[in-house]
């Protein structure tokens, strides 16, 4: 068993700190875990990489094959934010690449979803002044926006340095490339992720990911089970780590043994 862990944006691995150390009291050690970091969010992206849904797929594809070959065992894949999509690319499109999948994302794919106003702007010609602005802000500006908005001071602190022009023009490309009607497109095609069990994750207080009725309209249609966290916001594993990991915990808890089956809604 290994959990592979996609974070989003504007992000890295350190967000999943907290609750990576909470696991460890459910029997999910370090070597059970692997997070991944999506080119430009944590890691350099190379400079012919387009920073499309697509090239993001085939990225994820590959690190996955890559995990497979090195003898990774059945993997569960949790994408947050923008990992979130990526995982649900995958689920779609590549489930004989996992065992089960999670992601608090799902309202995306929805035919009424709209872009929050961040990103909207960052699909409009104002993007590159926008990102500007984020980039040039000062470290300890940045630090007390995210920590405020639900990474912690941190978690934040870690994440920070890593927001440079590098990952603004993948932010850039990467909105660009999702204006809709494209997240509605991927969406006609979510059944396919009930080939595998599913998990989507319901942050009450997170308001960038289409509300409760998309999510569970949507993980209906993918075949998948819908849990609901309250009281915490976007970053719901940085909040209160300890519930993020036994609701990760139990998911896999749930996968294993003869009787598992996909989950139902």
């Amino acid at each position: 068993m290994t959990l592979v862990l996609v974070h989003g944006n504007p992000e890295t691995t350190a967000i999943w700190d907290p609750m990576r150390a909470a696991l460890e009291r459910h029997g999910i050690g370090p070597d059970d875990v692997v997070a991944l970091s999506p080119p430009g969010f944590g890691v350099p992206a190379p400079n012919d990489f387009g920073a499309t849904m697509n090239e993001y797929r085939d990225w994820l594809t590959a690190e996955l094959e890559e995990l497979q070959a090195g003898g990774a065992g059945p993997i569960d894949l949790l994408g947050h934010d923008w990992g979130g999509g990526h995982v649900m690319r995958i689920a779609m499109e590549r489930p004989d690449l996992i065992r089960s999948w999670c992601t608090d994302v799902i309202g995306l794919f929805d035919p009424d979803y709209e872009w929050h106003d961040a990103a909207q702007v960052w699909q409009s010609p104002r993007g590159e002044a926008s990102i500007e602005r984020t980039i040039g802000r000062p470290d300890d500006e940045s630090v007390a926006f995210y920590a405020g908005l639900g990474m912690g001071p941190d978690v934040a602190a870690a994440v920070v340095p890593h927001i440079n022009a590098d990952m603004g023009r993948c932010i850039l490309a990467l909105y660009r490339d999702a204006s809709q009607p494209a997240m509605s497109d991927l969406g006609f095609n979510i059944a396919a992720a009930g080939q595998r069990p599913g998990l989507c994750i319901l942050a009450a207080g997170d308001h960038f990911t289409g509300g409760g009725v998309m999510h569970r309209r949507v993980a209906k249609r993918a075949g998948a089970r819908v849990t609901e966290l309250l009281d915490v916001g976007h970053w719901w594993m940085c909040e209160h780590p300890g519930f993020a990991a036994h609701t990760v915990a139990s998911w896999m808890t749930s996968l294993e043994g003869p009787s598992a089956a996909p989950l139902g809604t």
